[in-house]
């Protein structure tokens, strides 16, 4: 949902700008202040970092190794001298400074540390030769170790310490820099400040004429019968109410055009059964015909078995007024058309029905085959010299369902063909010429793209060996079905 904008007048328009430029002016005095302090706050920390170096510089160089003497001459026990306690507190004050300073001069720490754990190493050698009641002369050539390693350590610190000096009077120098940085720019902004104030009122006319002329932009494409444009809400007060009575209007046009196209969907339905209605009688005549034909020569089976296949071929066409069937049904009808068929035109046809069984309790619009198996036998088979064959296919693939209607017949020639979907794409029903019965390819193309919603309905390809009219539907269950319909509906 877009976000609604804060309503805001013209004088309070002005009442920002003013704002604006105080903080303008503000803000760099607020970064100065700011820098100053970050700069202050790691002087401080650099300072109290080498005063805790320098207060354990004392421990590494003197007290421990005046406390390894005690020790070897007999003047203090290990646990009376506490030279782990400060061995453990200058590894502590090291590690805890390490993590406090940056990459640049944390290396002489590392060292330090590092060597600490050398130096502790030979006081347990001390307290191990204690125990062990080694003479005193090894204790002593140990202790000489000791402190030159406490030495070591304490040059490391030493070094650390003229580091962080170094990186102090950096600091000192970058902070100097940004206070002559910051004063100069304070003069710029000002300058600048004045410049902005003296554009103040054409600021607050852009204010007041960008939506006004949104609003112009908006009515404009809504006149060209764009529906769904929409004025986007303004923050000026005087304006909002225009805007929302604009976008109302919008609304209730955008209604009406739906409910408009919707009736005109539902009349373009209506027209097509009403054209569905429309049974061919010629198609019954001669049925009849044929039937009392068969009757007359004895021909019982023949007639029982035509008089069968018209009653499905009829029954399965009215459906109850139904508009979808199952595809079992579907099959049975063209089954039944082209048996009584078959009948009149023995000599030059012959068919051919490969539609599966495991798809027969898909629903799909009725008379969607016949009226392409009734063009396969007028158009192609019956102009043809010898006749042909009439093939109808079904087959599911990844949830769709493709049917095929393909004859063998005469053909048709390009400017047929492209005549043809040219008719197609005019989506104007109309009853089949000639009175052949049925709908016609372009009808049964408007009926799929009509009640599936589909941009493309049948595919037609064509030529001397004959034609193929092919097209592709959803596979859709009785529980969907009835559920799309009560949606449109």
């Amino acid at each position: 949902m877009e976000r609604i904008k804060k309503e805001k007048s013209i004088l309070g328009a002005i009442n920002d700008l003013s704002h604006r430029l105080v903080l303008l002016l503000v803000f760099p005095i607020i970064i100065s202040l700011v820098l100053m302090l970050v700069y202050a706050w790691k002087y401080h920390s650099a300072i109290r970092r080498m005063e805790e170096i320098t207060n354990i510089k004392t421990v590494v160089s003197e007290d421990i190794p005046e406390r390894a003497w005690n020790i070897i001459s007999g003047r203090q026990t290990f646990p009376e001298s506490d030279i782990y306690m400060s061995i453990n507190e200058v590894n502590a004050t090291i590690e805890k400074i390490t993590n406090q300073t940056g990459k640049e001069n944390r290396l002489s720490l590392i060292v330090a540390r590092r060597t600490m754990e050398t130096l502790q190493n030979y006081v347990d050698t001390i307290r191990d030769n204690i125990r062990n009641e080694v003479p005193v002369v090894e204790n002593e050539a140990v202790l000489v170790e000791v402190r030159d390693v406490s030495a070591l350590v304490d040059s490391m610190l030493n070094e650390y310490i003229a580091l962080e000096i170094q990186s102090t009077a950096r600091m000192s120098m970058s902070l100097r820099i940004i206070i002559i940085v910051t004063a100069v720019a304070e003069v710029l902004i000002v300058v600048f400040a004045i410049y902005v104030r003296n554009k103040t009122m054409k600021a607050t006319a852009e204010f007041v004429r960008k939506p006004i002329e949104k609003l112009e932009e908006v009515t404009a494409v809504l006149a060209d019968g764009t529906l769904d444009a929409r004025i986007t809400d303004t923050e000026v007060t005087e304006l909002r109410n225009l805007t929302m009575q604009v976008n109302t209007m919008a609304d209730r046009l955008e209604s009406m055009m739906k409910k408009s196209e919707l009736d005109a969907k539902r009349l373009r339905k209506a027209e097509l059964r009403t054209l569905q209605a429309q049974i061919n009688p010629h198609f019954l005549y001669n049925t009849l015909d044929a039937i009392v034909w068969k009757a007359e020569g004895g021909e019982t089976e023949e007639v029982i078995g035509l008089t069968s296949s018209l009653s499905d071929f009829f029954r399965i066409s009215l459906s109850s007024g139904a508009d979808w069937i199952p595809i079992s049904q579907e099959k049975k009808h063209i089954e039944g058309y082209l048996k009584i068929q078959q009948t009149r035109y023995r000599d030059i046809m012959k068919y051919e029905i490969d539609i599966p069984d495991e798809i027969g309790q898909f629903y799909i619009l009725k008379l969607l085959l016949q009226p392409l198996v009734e063009n396969a036998l007028y158009h192609g088979i019956k102009i043809k010299r010898g006749g042909g064959i009439i093939k109808v296919s079904a087959k599911e693939d990844n949830g769709y369902l493709e049917f095929s209607v393909k004859d063998t017949g005469c053909g048709m020639t390009p400017e047929q063909l492209e005549a043809l979907i040219e008719s197609m794409k005019k989506e104007k029903p109309k009853v089949s010429e000639g009175g052949t019965g049925g709908f016609g390819l372009v009808n049964v193309n408007m009926r799929l793209r009509l009640y599936y919603n589909e941009p493309e309905g049948l595919k037609i390809t064509s030529g001397p060996e004959g034609t193929d009219v092919r097209f592709r539907v959803p596979c859709r269950t009785k529980e969907e079905i009835f559920e799309n319909e009560s949606i449109s509906g």
